[in-house]
């Protein structure tokens, strides 16, 4: 498990091929993943904190797409 890239960092055409077929993901269980796996990016994005954006992660075959502060973090599985 690895942050591949942000939303921020690729072109429109590679955020469409990374959020095809992304489907709704349980945050609290991302969270945890990341806290467990990458504790170096849960420490950096305070997900010890409340995320307005919970709501709006997702996952893909591949990847987890965790929003936080409005950017998308492309997280490989």
């Amino acid at each position: 498990m690895y942050l591949e890239c942000r939303c921020c960092d690729i072109s429109k055409r590679k955020w469409d091929e990374l959020m095809k077929g992304a489907k709704k993901c349980n945050y609290k269980r991302l969270v945890k993943l990341i806290k467990e796996n990458l504790p170096d990016l849960y420490e950096k994005l305070a997900l010890d904190y409340p995320n307005p954006y919970a709501d709006m992660c997702k996952q893909t075959k591949t990847h987890y797409i965790l929003v936080s502060s409005m950017i998308e973090h492309f997280i490989r599985k």
